[in-house]
């Protein structure tokens, strides 16, 4: 009897094992379904790819996930949870053949900059590959749960839904970039940002959100051109574009001006806020060490910020910030202005 009832509960089992599977994989192919029809009506890579990772969420209840496409300059990361940004981060450079870690640029929430970082297990990672004409990404992911077999077919479905997707958005951006990206400093051009400070200022008015930018220059730089040519002019640009860039908000943006003139919009963000970014920043550019031909070149910068008040134009908000830039450097350079020196000299200084 004993025996019998044995041999019945593993058959018993058996079976429910294989209609649980059998329920779950039609739940996760209607759960799939829905998600591939939003990720084609998604206007843009990020979205498409957060409309990815939430649809994983749903199916497979994932402890990690990122999303990693390939540039012509370095990886974007899209990485949940972001707690886990250190433990995954030498595997990423590794497949990629990155050696530095400010080759990954992070998309969502500021990933792993604020941050506590924790250790986790990554014997279980997966990772898929997904490559199209102009598109070249791995999804690694840690699930929760049992991983059933399906769920291989169901992650290549999914994949296979939003390849397409992700590579048309990807060359629109690509081509909107080119025409917005200044190509030495990788930082928006003035167009771009007068395309978008128009936006933002739009939408604080209509919000009554604060919003300020900050511009700034390099001081003295016409005689590190003179002194060790244009070169060494263009590294010096780009360095310092890297790090103001890898030191501001995510949201915040960073456009060229003209020459060694640089320009940022801070949404979201009153003046005394704003000063408090430029000083963080100007302290780090003067601290900044730039090798070139054997030589470490050091540079300052002065700046201006201004906020958006009632009824000012585009015209007004810059020509304040640029006012303030000029008292920065009539007060002495490598400074902000206003800042703690708020009096100009009448003296005129050449600037």
């Amino acid at each position: 009897m004993n025996q019998t009832f044995k041999k019945f509960s593993r058959r018993f089992l058996a079976l429910f094992s294989v209609a649980f599977q059998e329920a779950a994989l039609q739940a996760d192919h209607a759960r799939l379904s829905r998600h591939i029809v939003a990720l084609n009506k998604k206007t843009s890579s990020t979205d498409i790819i957060n409309e990815l990772s939430v649809c994983l969420k749903n199916i497979l209840n994932y402890r990690l996930f990122a999303f990693v496409v390939k540039k012509e300059a370095g990886v974007d990361v899209w990485l949940d949870p972001d707690m886990y940004k250190t433990a995954l981060e030498h595997i990423i450079l590794q497949d990629f053949h990155l050696e530095n870690p400010a080759d990954l640029t992070y998309l969502n929430n500021n990933a792993g900059l604020n941050s506590l970082q924790k250790s986790v297990d990554l014997d279980n990672l997966v990772y898929y590959e997904l490559s199209e004409e102009n598109c070249y990404a791995r999804l690694y992911m840690l699930p929760e749960k049992p991983v059933y077999a399906f769920h291989d077919e169901v992650v290549t479905l999914i994949l296979q839904g939003c390849a397409t997707a992700l590579s048309k958005q990807l060359k629109m951006e690509n081509l909107r970039s080119a025409a917005a990206i200044d190509p030495l400093t990788g930082c928006y051009n003035r167009r771009e940002f007068e395309t978008q400070l128009s936006r933002h200022m739009a939408s604080a008015t209509r919000h009554q959100n604060n919003l300020s930018l900050f511009m700034f220059d390099l001081d003295h730089f016409k005689q590190i051109n003179d002194t060790y040519g244009h070169q060494a002019g263009d590294l010096i640009l780009k360095k310092i574009a890297f790090l103001v860039k890898d030191n501001m908000r995510q949201g915040d943006i960073l456009a060229r001006y003209g020459g060694e003139e640089f320009i940022a919009i801070l949404p979201e963000t009153g003046r005394h806020k704003a000063m408090e970014l430029a000083d963080r920043l100007r302290t780090k550019i003067a601290a900044a060490e730039i090798l070139y031909n054997g030589t470490i070149l050091k540079v300052t910068a002065s700046f201006g910020v201004s906020e958006l008040i009632p009824g000012m134009d585009m015209r007004r908000l810059i020509e304040d910030a640029d006012t303030m830039l000029y008292k920065a450097k009539r007060n002495g350079r490598n400074t902000v202005m206003p800042g703690l020196i708020k009096v100009c000299p009448d003296a005129a200084a050449t600037v």
